[in-house]
C-alpha cells in the first residue's frame, strides 16, 4: 500500500513523514524542493507476533505500509504538474495541514486549507473528463463512458470529489485507467504543536504533533514509550495514523502461520475467500477449492491446527465465504 503526503509549502509535510517512518530527511522548502522521500513502515500487529511465538517460523512478516513524501517545486497555494503525476501513482493520500502558526504569526486555518487543496485536485480532475468527453464527442462515441464521464463533470464542476460518487463496481473499473486524484481515498493529518498533542482535532481530522514525535521517532524503541506517555498520548504517531488509515481504506488483514513463515495479508474489507487469496498469488484465487480457517486467538490458545479441529474451531469454507480481519487462512487449491 502506497500512501502519499501532501500539503502546501509550511505545513510541515516532511516532518511528517519523518515522524512515521522514522527517518530524517531534510525538512523545509529548499531542502525538500523537487525531492520525493520514501519510506517504508511495518504494521505493528499483536497476532502476527503471537503466531511466531507459537510456530517460531523461519520468517516473519508484518504487512507494509510505503509513504512518499511527495515532491513539489512550486512554492505557492498550487500542486504543479509534477506534483500531481506523483500523486496519481499513490494509492491513497494524506494531506498534511497546518495546525500552528506561521513564520509571520498568522493562526491556522485547516478547513480552509483542506479545501484548497481539494480545489485543486478537482480542477486537475475535470481538466481531464472535459478532454475526454471531447474525445469521445469528436469519435461520435455511444459507449456507457459517455454518460459516465457527463455524471463525473457535473459532480466535479459542482465540488464534489470523485471519491464520494456512488458508482457501480464496472463503472469504476472503468475509471481505473485514469488514476482521478479525486477518486483516492483522502486522509487529513492536522500537524499541531506539542502543547496541543493530546488536544481533540477538528471533525475529519487526525492530529500529530510532527516536530516532536519525529523526534520520538529517532529514539531507540525502549526510550519512545516514555516520552509518547508524556505527551498524554497511548502509542506513536505511526500506531494512531495506521489505525486510521486502515479505518479510512476499509483494510483488513488475515493471516497465514506455519513453520516456514507467519505473515499478515492486508485486504479490502468484504472480500470473498478466493479474491481475499489473490493477495497471495493469482494461482490461487483461479484454483480456488477451499478454504481452511481457524481465528488466530483459536489457534494461540489450542496450540496447533490439530487441536483446534478436534475442538470445533477450524472449519472448511467455500468460494462464498468472507474473510474476516483476524482469520488464520490455510488455502486448498489446485495448481
Amino acid at each position: 500500500m502506497k500512501i502519499g503526503l501532501v500539503g502546501f509549502p509550511g505545513s510541515g509535510k516532511t516532518t511528517v513523514f519523518n515522524a512515521l517512518t522514522g527517518l530524517a530527511a531534510g525538512t523545509g522548502f529548499q531542502s525538500a524542493r523537487g525531492k520525493t522521500n520514501l519510506g517504508t513502515v511495518k504494521v505493528p500487529d499483536e497476532r502476527v507476533v503471537a503466531l511466531a511465538n507459537l510456530f517460531h517460523p523461519k520468517k516473519t512478516t508484518f504487512a507494509e505500509i510505503t509513504f512518499s513524501d511527495v515532491a513539489g517545486s512550486g512554492a505557492g497555494k498550487s500542486l504543479d504538474d509534477q506534483t500531481l503525476a506523483a500523486m496519481r501513482e499513490m494509492d491513497a493520500l494524506c494531506q498534511v495541514v497546518r495546525g500552528f502558526p506561521d513564520a509571520a504569526g498568522a493562526p491556522p486555518s485547516p478547513l480552509a486549507e483542506a479545501r484548497n487543496l481539494e480545489d485543486e485536485m478537482n480542477l486537475a480532475d475535470l481538466l481531464i473528463v472535459e478532454k475526454r468527453l471531447e474525445r469521445l464527442t469528436r469519435e461520435k462515441s455511444k459507449t456507457a463512458e459517455v454518460p459516465l464521464m457527463e455524471t463525473l463533470k457535473a459532480a466535479l464542476e459542482a465540488g464534489t470529489p470523485l471519491r464520494e460518487l456512488d458508482l457501480t463496481p464496472d463503472q469504476w473499473a472503468m475509471l481505473a485507467g485514469f488514476r482521478f486524484l479525486t477518486a483516492k481515498p483522502l486522509l487529513l493529518v492536522l500537524n499541531v504543536p506539542e502543547s496541543d498533542a493530546a488536544a481533540p482535532p477538528p471533525a475529519g481530522f487526525v492530529a500529530l504533533a510532527g516536530q516532536v514525535e519525529m523526534d520520538i521517532a529517532q529514539m531507540p524503541a525502549e526510550e519512545q514509550a516514555e516520552f509518547v506517555a508524556s505527551l498524554g498520548l497511548a502509542e506513536p504517531a505511526i500506531g494512531r495514523f495506521i489505525h486510521a488509515a486502515y479505518k479510512l481504506l476499509d483494510l483488513i488483514s488475515f493471516l497465514t502461520a506455519g513453520e516456514d513463515e507467519c505473515r499478515a495479508w492486508p485486504i479490502r474489507r468484504g472480500l470473498t475467500a478466493p479474491k481475499a487469496a489473490r493477495a497471495i498469488h493469482s494461482d490461487i484465487e483461479r484454483g480456488f477449492i477451499r478454504a481452511e480457517v481457524v481465528r488466530w486467538e483459536d489457534l494461540v490458545h489450542y496450540g496447533s491446527e490439530a487441536k483446534c479441529r478436534e475442538a470445533g474451531k477450524l472449519r472448511s469454507e467455500g468460494k462464498e465465504y468472507v474473510v474476516q480481519d483476524g482469520d488464520v487462512i490455510n488455502f486448498r487449491f489446485n495448481v
